[in-house]
This record gives structure tokens, C-alpha cells and sequence, in this order.
């Protein structure tokens, strides 16, 4: 065959030229344009892509040729605010998320490829590097797959791409995976499981810092951190000992942070708190108001007439020396959480790596779970315990399916195999 050869074919039907060893170049119309395309593969191939081309002319489903490439694709969907087929806007936070993961993850692989000429297995072999590399763990490795199928099913869906190669991708980041670091199972999307006595001396390893009264409330409600620390006085029914969850904080490089609704509908929520979390609460309120009337602590006096401002936090940052305390700064969430893990790595050396080696791996947020895993054991229904958190059902026994199950919840189920195996092994 020589350097170029040209397939005669009549003029409703295109032609094609061979530009190189398994590489054509495609003539065709469409509605009277003019169309070329560069096709890489054996005749047989090429024949088979004109046809396709020419079909979806007739049908109305023609996709014209472009040079765009993912990277730039990319950039023009988290522009529009990551539109996706529920046309429900993201976050703000969540738009930046899904940057850095497609920014981290996709971008340095595939950004300078053109997307149309994007195929399953370049995404096989993306999702295949990610996981030999072993740099982030499997559900982070599913966050990528989800938030890069998303921007694709967009391009579909408008037109810019034929076919969405991410139906044809068969190598899926399992976030079940389980992967091994010295024999020990790695539990960074698990996280922390504590049993009652456990969970009582992490809590008691705070008693004295201003961290004290946010990880009291969060093992004792199963909030989100950011609920917590948007929390206010107003928020407090002190005749009904309830507290409504209505707000929480927004932590983005754009807007920094701001207040907005809760994460899900289902975060709108009233929740009922125990006496004793009462009182603690009551407690921190009346530290407040002493510092409002700067009354000293010595001093016993009827703080009742003493208010404080309607936007006063819960918990307000804490003031440096010097500064003035201002009840409606809030603390940074960030700041909050590495503090909180500072502080539980402090109690487990304490303690005794031996004797409480999960605390150091205990992140704030496991307070969620460890409160919504204690009410399961316990025989609460999973509805009562998701409207409780204001999380979905579903995703509540997903979690609670990959936690260890408390010594409690162990003798519990052992009790009940024996109470039911010996009624059918009566003789």
C-alpha cells in the first residue's frame, strides 16, 4: 500500500485516506458541512468509525470534531459549578473538593489529552497507577471515579463527546478495599471504634482545656464538627433540654468561612440532650456571662439578669492575651480538629500506648460515629439513630457494617443466639 491511498467512495458515502501505517484521515458531511477527522487503527476500523459517523448524522446524534482536551474540559465544568444530571448546585466547598481531586488525581495523566479521543482504557490505566502508587486510601480512590464520571457524563449529556468512555471502564476504585501496613488493617475510612470506658477516659483527658465542653457535646449529640462550632445560645431550649441544629460552618479558599444550612435536609434537626449535658452546658454559659459582667469565678452572685449577645457561640474562639473576647468569632474548624488531635495523641501517651493505642488514631469526627454505633447497640431503631445524627438510614448501616462491634453489642448478640438456639434444642 502506498504513503497515501485514498478509498474511492461515492460522495453521500465520504471517503478515506491513509495518512501513515494505521493512521486515516475521514471525509464525510452532515448536513452539508464538511467534516475531518484523524483515525488511528486498521482499515477495517476506520471503515467501521465512518459508517458510525455518518449514521449519527442521519439520526441527529453527530458530535462535531473538536480539540479540546480533558484538562480543558475540566476547567469549563468546574467553572459552571460542576453541573451535574439533578442540575442541584454543589457547595462551595464541595466544588473545590471535587478541583482538587480531578486537580491531584486526573489532570497530571490525561489533561493534555484530546477527550474525545479519551477511551476506557486510558481511565483503566489512570485508575491502575493510583492504586499500585498506594498514596490515598480506597475511598479516596472512589471519590476520583465519582467526581471524574461526573464531569464526563457532562460532556455527554451536551453533546461534546458520542459516547461516555466511563461506561466501558471495568477497573472501579473499590472503596471497600482493604489494604495492609504491618500486618494491622488500615482503618483511615473506617475510623476509631471506642467502647464506653475507652470513650470516658479520652473525654476525661480533656477536662481543663476550652476543647472539653465541643468533644462532651459531640459524644453526647453525634453532630458534625461544623454544626458544633456554628452552634448558638439561641439555639439551647433549656425547658425542653433540646438543642436545634440549623446551621454550620463553611470552610473554602473563595469565601473563607461562612455560615450556610446544614449539609443535608436532613441536618435541620432538634435534638434532645441528656441532664447531664445540660448541666455542662449550663456551666460553660455561666462562664460566659461571668466574662460578659466580668464577675470573677470566687464570686457567688445570681447571673440570671446578665444576657448574652444573640449571636453569642456556644463555643467562640478563644481570645489571644491581651485581645477581647468576642462571642461571635468562631473557632477555625481546621485549626479545631488538629487541636483535637494533638490533644487525644497527648492522652493515649499518657495513658499508655500499650493500654489506649487507638487514641492517637481517634479523629474528632470518629465522636460521630462511636455516638450513632453506641445507640445501634443499644437496639435504638436506625431511623430514630439517622434522624438523631441527620444522616440517610442507608449510609448509616453502611458505616456502622464496617465498625467493630463494641464488647457490649458482642454479649448481646451472643445472648440472643443462645436464648433462640435453645428453644428449638429443647428436648
Amino acid at each position: 500500500m502506498t504513503a497515501q491511498r485514498r478509498t474511492k467512495r461515492s460522495f453521500g458515502d465520504g471517503s478515506i485516506d491513509q495518512r501513515g501505517e494505521n493512521s486515516f484521515r475521514l471525509r464525510y458531511r452532515v448536513n452539508g458541512r464538511r467534516y475531518t477527522v484523524t483515525f488511528h487503527g486498521p482499515l477495517t476500523d476506520a471503515r467501521k468509525e465512518l459508517r458510525r459517523l455518518l449514521h449519527d448524522g442521519d439520526t441527529g446524534d453527530h458530535v462535531e470534531p473538536s480539540r479540546l482536551t480533558v484538562g480543558s474540559w475540566i476547567d469549563q465544568w468546574l467553572a459552571a459549578e460542576a453541573p451535574g444530571r439533578r442540575r442541584k448546585k454543589v457547595s462551595q466547598r464541595t466544588l473545590e473538593r471535587y478541583a482538587q481531586l480531578l486537580r491531584t488525581h486526573v489532570k497530571p495523566a490525561l489533561a493534555d489529552k484530546k477527550l474525545q479521543k479519551l477511551r476506557a482504557p486510558d481511565i483503566d490505566k489512570l485508575y491502575a497507577d493510583i492504586e499500585r502508587k498506594g498514596e490515598i486510601a480506597p475511598r479516596t480512590a472512589h471519590h476520583v471515579h465519582v467526581v471524574f464520571g461526573a464531569c464526563l457524563a457532562t460532556a455527554y449529556r451536551k453533546g461534546i463527546v458520542a459516547n461516555n468512555p466511563m461506561a466501558r471502564v471495568e477497573r472501579i476504585p473499590n472503596p471497600e478495599r482493604q489494604t495492609f501496613n504491618d500486618d494491622e488493617l488500615d482503618t483511615d475510612d473506617i475510623g476509631e471504634g471506642l467502647d464506653e470506658t475507652e470513650l470516658a477516659r479520652l473525654i476525661a483527658g480533656f477536662e481543663g482545656s476550652s476543647l472539653y465542653p465541643i468533644v462532651v457535646l459531640a459524644a453526647a449529640t453525634g453532630a458534625r464538627r461544623n454544626e458544633l462550632l456554628a452552634l448558638r445560645w439561641t439555639d439551647l431550649d433549656v425547658g425542653n433540654a433540646t438543642l436545634r441544629i440549623e446551621r454550620a460552618w463553611e470552610q473554602t479558599r473563595k469565601f473563607g468561612l461562612r455560615l450556610k444550612p446544614p449539609k443535608t435536609k436532613r441536618g435541620l434537626r432538634t435534638i434532645e440532650l441528656d441532664p447531664a449535658t445540660m448541666a455542662m452546658l449550663g456551666q460553660e454559659k455561666e462562664h460566659q456571662q461571668r466574662i460578659v459582667a466580668s464577675i470573677p469565678d470566687s464570686l457567688s452572685v445570681d447571673l440570671s439578669l446578665i444576657k448574652l449577645p444573640t449571636t453569642a457561640l456556644l463555643f467562640p474562639t478563644v481570645p489571644k492575651a491581651g485581645d477581647d473576647f468576642d462571642f461571635s468569632k468562631p473557632r477555625n474548624p481546621r485549626n479545631f480538629s488538629k487541636e483535637f488531635a494533638r490533644r487525644a495523641d497527648l492522652v493515649r501517651r499518657k495513658a499508655g500506648e500499650a493500654d489506649l493505642p487507638s487514641f492517637g488514631k481517634t479523629r474528632f469526627h470518629d465522636l460521630r460515629g462511636i455516638h450513632s454505633t453506641a445507640l445501634l447497640d443499644a437496639g435504638i431503631p436506625v431511623h430514630t439513630v439517622a434522624q438523631r445524627i441527620g444522616d440517610d438510614p442507608a449510609v448509616l448501616l453502611r458505616n456502622y457494617a464496617k465498625r467493630k462491634r463494641s464488647k457490649k453489642a458482642n454479649k448481646s448478640v451472643a445472648a440472643a443466639i443462645t436464648a433462640f438456639a435453645s428453644e428449638f434444642l429443647k428436648k
